[in-house]
């Protein structure tokens, strides 16, 4: 399936990169997470699974597990502090 995947803040300026069309066989965000995990590189890096990443699914914050359909929105970006 298609989606169209989004980078932010920290993440972004990691990959050069704001956003991308990605097919996967992923059936939940955390196999998508996978997926571009093991594309290596800045990918692995950035989207490592020690590293605290925030995930939305359709511009709702969601967990892992959320399950994906054709056409979503995921959108990866780290945790956001303020000050």
């Amino acid at each position: 399936m298609k989606v169209q995947v989004k980078y932010f803040a920290s993440i972004r300026e990691a990959l050069g990169s704001g956003g991308e069309t990605v097919e996967t066989k992923a059936s939940d965000v955390a196999g998508l997470r996978a997926e571009l995990i093991a594309r290596g590189g800045v990918y692995a890096e950035s989207l490592a699974h020690g590293k605290a990443v925030r995930v939305a699914l359709n511009q709702t914050l969601a967990v892992e597990t959320a399950p994906m359909v054709e056409g979503a929105e995921v959108a990866f970006f780290p945790p956001v502090t303020g000050g």
